[in-house]
């Protein structure tokens, strides 16, 4: 996988996974104002999203508090309420910058997970697959103005463990990075969507599967209304 460091451990693999946050929060200086548990819980959902991608169960959160030694409390909250989403119980660890205080917010949080298969990139060749977006692309306060539209994150693991199938969470550089690294081939020329697939996905708030025809059915039965077909065409050689 592109995002997490793999790293070989008896007989093991572990995954490391990160993502971090900056000036969203409740100081006044904070772009976008939004209690703290909120901030935590969209950081934890990216880092846990690519663990979880690189077929990897996660065994420990870390995560830097910048906020201010009050809000580390609302911070363990917002990691929680992730953890029961995904019906995981795992030790919640880090630290707090509590000698200076910071004009703006910010978090960094690292999701530790085991895997015992080396995390591939294998894929099927895009001639024999279909592509779908779940979820839609927000950022900012569109996270929490349009939250009906953030991809669930019991759904992800859901589509995790469906096989056959790869996911890939979207990142702030939008869907046409994504899948650009997904299918190097392509140009965004290439990708038909109604989505906008240049937009920043924030704290991940879709994802792309990659799957064989015969699948459509009950993907879009899991994903219902979070559906949204991609159509990638296959270049010209």
């Amino acid at each position: 996988m592109r995002d997490p460091v793999i790293v070989p451990f008896n007989n093991q693999f572990l995954v490391i996974a990160s993502d971090n946050s900056g000036g969203i929060g409740m100081k006044e200086k904070d772009v976008v104002q939004v209690p703290y548990h909120i901030v935590s819980y969209y950081s934890f959902r990216v880092a846990l999203m690519e663990c979880m991608a690189a077929s990897a169960v996660p065994v420990s959160v870390i995560m830097q508090n910048f906020c201010g030694e009050e809000a580390w409390g609302p911070l363990i909250d917002g990691i929680k309420q992730g953890l029961e989403e995904l019906e995981l119980s795992i030790p919640v660890t880090g630290s707090t910058e509590s000698n200076m205080e910071l004009l703006q917010s910010a978090v960094g949080m690292s999701v530790l997970g085991m895997s015992g298969n080396a995390p591939s990139d294998e894929r099927l060749p895009l001639k024999e697959v279909k592509t779908a977006v779940i979820g839609k692309p927000l950022v900012g306060d569109e996270v929490i103005e349009q939250s009906e539209w953030v991809a669930p994150l019991q759904l992800f693991k859901q589509f995790c463990q469906l096989g056959n199938l790869t996911v890939l969470p979207v990142g702030s550089k939008g869907i046409a990075h994504e899948l650009k690294l997904l299918f190097p081939e392509i140009k965004p020329e290439n990708i038909h969507a109604g989505l906008d697939i240049h937009k920043s996905a924030g704290p991940s708030t879709c994802f792309i599967i990659s799957y064989p025809a015969d699948m459509e059915k009950i993907i879009r039965s899991i994903a219902g209304q979070l559906f949204h077909e991609v159509t990638v065409t296959v270049p010209k050689s």
